[in-house]
């Protein structure tokens, strides 16, 4: 749909760009023009492929290797579905014993749909207080503990694998990280908009120092406030 206004945009431009005044060309038609032509060029499939591995081409690749615990982050009910199937296709490799779902929406459906399908409630738990990635990771490594559970196959989707990568390896995670693919019914519009939303994240975090290694008191000891809010909000989740 996007592509279609944005050709008839053109034309219009085009015709506008035989009538009008070579000042008035240069001036408004022409950056007009270009930003179509670039909005058109990222949100072709080249180019969502292309800022896509902006993303994710210096991550380490997954080998296979067995780690502690599979861990999966939420990122909304659409692309849930989706990280509950690349969680059942790693479970039945035999990556880890231990599954573990982070995030205060999406964490409680994963664990109720990994149940669904089969998979031993004793070996999944997880929390449902994060709302942030950073949250993801304090809250994972305060019930989770890197020291129990240091090797750690990350799950999410593509644009965001890079900054989880860091943000969890910053609490002392060894983390292998493992894409979820986008929902095939998504558009080229909603795809580019997350991976958009992910590099201005991913800069966020970097400027904020959020990828530094957190202090190692910290990581073997959470700070007070987190242990008081997943006491009083009951974050951890057990499944039976």
């Amino acid at each position: 749909m996007f592509t279609m206004k944005a050709l008839i945009l053109l034309a219009l431009l085009g015709i506008l760009w035989l009538i009008s005044s070579r000042r008035w060309r240069h001036r408004v038609l022409a950056p007009i023009a270009i930003l179509i032509l670039s909005s058109l060029a990222i949100t072709s499939p080249v180019g969502i492929t292309l800022t896509t591995w902006g993303l994710t081409f210096s991550l380490p690749s997954d080998s296979g290797e067995p780690v502690d615990t599979i861990v999966v982050v939420g990122r909304g009910e659409e692309l849930r579905h989706r990280r509950v199937e690349v969680v059942e296709e790693q479970w039945q490799t035999k990556r880890a014993k231990k599954i573990f779902a982070s995030g205060m929406l999406d964490a409680p459906e994963m664990i109720e749909r990994l149940k669904d399908n089969g998979i031993p409630g004793r070996v999944i738990s997880g929390e449902r207080c994060s709302q942030s990635t950073e949250e993801n990771a304090i809250f994972t490594a305060a019930l989770l503990n890197p020291q129990k559970h240091p090797k750690i196959l990350l799950i999410t989707d593509q644009p965001h694998l890079l900054r989880s990568f860091l943000t969890f390896r910053s609490f002392g995670f060894t983390v292998i990280p493992h894409p979820s693919l986008f929902p095939s019914q998504w558009n080229s519009r909603q795809r580019i908009l997350l991976i958009t939303r992910e590099y201005a994240a991913l800069a966020h975090y970097a400027l904020t120092n959020r990828f530094q290694p957190r202090p190692l008191e910290q990581v073997k000891q959470p700070q007070p406030e987190v242990l008081n809010k997943i006491a009083d909000w009951k974050c951890h989740i057990q499944a039976t």
